[in-house]
This record gives structure tokens, C-alpha cells and sequence, in this order.
């Protein structure tokens, strides 16, 4: 029997696998309004045998977003531009959910296809972004700190971002505090240089991420899981620890968090990491515990056999890869035959099903 394609139950939810879909940036919306593109993007995925979908990093507030081509759920209008997609991947068996975000001191920047680098300027559409501490990104434009009401109204705003989305259709809440962002930000001492309640100690930079899972979690009632995406080191001397993200996963599950997403890196430029096929693996084992905090790993996981093995061997709950959906959004179709497991198919497929 294949790990890989058991079902797993979170709170109310069953996932038809464990093979899903990371949240990858598309930077093609408009005034942070998913397209057609989204669309057709995401329902690929679930024709394609995925268990769980997450969208794109999608900002809270307009200043969260990565590039002002990045999604949004501020607003209505972005609410229901969701809501089809969403109906779109429940049609195709699979499970969505949407990653809240807020990408603090690197937002404001241009899209990777630009013809520009670094901070987008005022005047072609750009903001001034905001962190724990006026402390630039390399190469970024230099944020302003964020003062106590301006955390609370971000809070304010990570529930309400939930409630919208809930009212989208999705079934699965992520929040971002990885890769460098607002709330991984705040969880680094290279980032957060705060002498307040947000800043010092582990439980201090920790504060804003819980305050989060707790404003939305009440949002999202007893029923819906909620995930928290974390970089689990900065790769950098004197960053965020394995063994800090151990703690902070702790107590992230012990205020409603379902799901511990683990990733790595992306909070300083002069990171050191060695990629090599399954390279985080590792760090979602070290958060899981040998089972106590439910996690899922990532990180150049491209095969069926090794995403099979990860689960096999205690690493991990559940996979979420991004770059093989890219190349093949078939992936869990074509996995499960490579595992020698019976899934159902499109019946619009059915001719190419493996006899």
C-alpha cells in the first residue's frame, strides 16, 4: 500500500492523496485580480491527480505584495475572481487551498521577466514596504519599521484576508512566514532588531506569527486546517535555527496550526545553501519530532519513489513539490503509476490510462 497515495483527514478535510501542489508565484494579476491564467494554471493540477492545491502567495493588504503583479484578497472584487477557480479544482477531485501573505521588506519589487532589478520606484507603481526594523533587503529599497497599530491592523488583516477566502470556496488556510517574508522576518534576528515584545527572544519574534494563526484560526472556526509555511534556517551564521523552527512549530500546532509546511532560506542574499535532490528533507524531519507535529516536506522532490521514501521513512506527512508540476502537471497521475497504484482518472483521459 502507497503512503503517497493514502488519504489523509485534516480537521474536516480528506485529501485523496499526498502529493500536492506548492504555492508558486504566477505574476500575472491585475490590481491584485487573479486572470485566466490562474485558472487554467490551477485546474491543471487537479485533472492532473493532485490531492491539495495552494495558490500563490496572496497579499492581505496592497503594500503585501511581492510585485504589484501579485495576487491579492483584499478586496471583494479579488474574492470573487477566486471563487470560480476554486469550484474549477473541487470539479476535478481535488482539495484548494490559498496562501496568506504579506511580503514586508521584499514587496514592492519587479516580476522575475522584467526588464528591471530590485525596488519598483513610487512613480512606476511601486510603495514604500514596511518590517520589523528599518534593515533593507540587499539591493532593496530600505523599509520603514512597523509601530504597534500598524501590527495590529496587519493581524486585522490576515483574518479578514481569511474570511474572504473561506467565503472563495477554499478549503485549506497557509499562512507565509517563509522565504523571507513579513512574518519569517520578524521570526529572525537578522531581520527583527526590535528591543519591544517583538523583538529579542524567541517567544518575542514569534509573537506577530501567533497572534496570526490565532486572529485567523477564529476566523476559520474548528473545522478548516490551517497550515504555516516556515523557512526552518536562514542558511546564514546567526539566523533562524532548526532547532528555533522546532520550537516555533510547537507552539504554532498548540495555537490551531494543522500543518507545518517546512522550506528554507530566502531572508538574506548572502545565504549559503547546498541543493541536491530532497536537500529540506531533512529540516521537516528535525520539526516533525518523530511525529509529533504533522509537517510535509519540500525541496527537489521529483520522483515517485522518493517522495514515497520521504513518507516511508518518517520524515514527513505529506510532499509538496512546485517545479515537477511545472513540467509535468500530470505528476500524481504519472507517479502512481510509477508506484504501481490504481487512481482514478479524467474519464476524458481514459484512453491514455496505463493498461
Amino acid at each position: 500500500m502507497s503512503i503517497l497515495f493514502s488519504p489523509l483527514t485534516i480537521r474536516s478535510l480528506t485529501l485523496r492523496n499526498r502529493l500536492w501542489v506548492s504555492p508558486m508565484c504566477m505574476y500575472s494579476a491585475e490590481d491584485g485580480v487573479v486572470q485566466e491564467w490562474h485558472h487554467t494554471h490551477l485546474t491543471q493540477f487537479a485533472s492532473g491527480g493532485a490531492g491539495l492545491i495552494i495558490a500563490e502567495a496572496t497579499a492581505v493588504v496592497p503594500e503585501g505584495r511581492i510585485s504589484p503583479r501579485d495576487a491579492g484578497i483584499w478586496t471583494d472584487e479579488q474574492r470573487d475572481a477566486w471563487a470560480p477557480i476554486v469550484e474549477a479544482i473541487h470539479d476535478r477531485g481535488a482539495a484548494a487551498g490559498i496562501q496568506l501573505a504579506h511580503a514586508g521588506r521584499k514587496a514592492s519589487t519587479w516580476w522575475p521577466w522584467a526588464d528591471a532589478q530590485g525596488s519598483v520606484p513610487a512613480d512606476q507603481g511601486g510603495w514604500t514596504t514596511v518590517a520589523p526594523s528599518a534593515s533593507a533587503f540587499q539591493g532593496f529599497a530600505e523599509p520603514e519599521a512597523l509601530e504597534a497599530a500598524g501590527i495590529d491592523a496587519l493581524v486585522t488583516a490576515f483574518a479578514d484576508a481569511a474570511n474572504r477566502a473561506l467565503d472563495a470556496g477554499f478549503d485549506v488556510l497557509e499562512l507565509h512566514s517563509a522565504h523571507g517574508y513579513l512574518l519569517h522576518e520578524f521570526l529572525s534576528p537578522l531581520s527583527n532588531r526590535r528591543d519591544d515584545e517583538y523583538g529579542g527572544s524567541l517567544e518575542n519574534r514569534a509573537r506577530l506569527l501567533l497572534r496570526v494563526i490565532d486572529a485567523v484560526r477564529e476566523a476559520a472556526g474548528d473545522t478548516v486546517p490551517l497550515f504555516v509555511r516556515i523557512s526552518a534556517t536562514d542558511h546564514a551564521e546567526g539566523g533562524f535555527t532548526p532547532e528555533e523552527a522546532a520550537r516555533v512549530g510547537e507552539w504554532a500546532t498548540e495555537h490551531g496550526a494543522d500543518l507545518i509546511d517546512v522550506s528554507s532560506g530566502g531572508l538574506v542574499a548572502h545565504q549559503q545553501i547546498s541543493v541536491f535532490p530532497g536537500y529540506q528533507v531533512p529540516l521537516a524531519e528535525s520539526v516533525r519530532q518523530g511525529g509529533r507535529i504533522p509537517v510535509s516536506a519540500v525541496g527537489l522532490i521529483t520522483a515517485a519513489e522518493q517522495a514515497e521514501q520521504v513518507l516511508a521513512e518518517g520524515a514527513a506527512d505529506a510532499i509538496f513539490a512546485g517545479r515537477e508540476w511545472l513540467r509535468d502537471p500530470h505528476f500524481a497521475l504519472r507517479a502512481a503509476h510509477e508506484l504501481g497504484v490504481e487512481v482514478a482518472w479524467p474519464p476524458q483521459y481514459e484512453r491514455a490510462h496505463w493498461r
